[in-house]
């Protein structure tokens, strides 16, 4: 909320919030504040990783006949490779300011963690699920 807050003041442009379910009280909405139809909407967030509910937000404006077909975020994953693909088949297009490829780098660029660490979590970011099952503790 605060990005998406932030974008909408500097751009004086509305705000408003869609939420991951309705509330169960009240209106029941899923959407606070005012969406009209033919609205075009960017839905902004901190942080996505496969994309899952960016899909479940852009589906919440497109009910009220708003158009979504972009996603702005702070920081992208990027270690899912379907993410970019499972959009675009949504018609939305991401887009991110950084991902963790981005981290990895400036952290090597800077030296602060040793080579086994860094080896370490690109294993992790080339192939996260595998990687994950291989260290499951049972």
């Amino acid at each position: 909320i605060p990005f998406a807050a932030m974008v909408a003041e500097r751009l004086a442009l509305p705000m408003t919030y869609v939420r991951k379910k309705p509330k169960g009280y009240g209106r029941n909405a899923r959407i606070e504040g005012a969406m009209s139809e033919g609205q075009r909407v960017l839905l902004v967030e901190d942080l996505t990783t496969d994309g899952g509910s960016k899909l479940s937000f852009v589906d919440a404006i497109r009910e009220t006949g708003a158009s979504c077909g972009h996603t702005a975020v702070i920081f992208y994953y990027g270690i899912f490779p379907e993410t970019v693909k499972t959009l675009a088949d949504h018609g939305v297009a991401l887009h991110h300011l950084c991902t963790w490829w981005d981290v990895l780098a400036e952290a090597r660029d800077s030296g602060a963690f040793d080579a086994e660490t860094l080896a370490e979590v690109e294993a992790f970011l080339r192939d996260p699920r595998p990687w994950q099952e291989a260290r499951k503790k049972g």
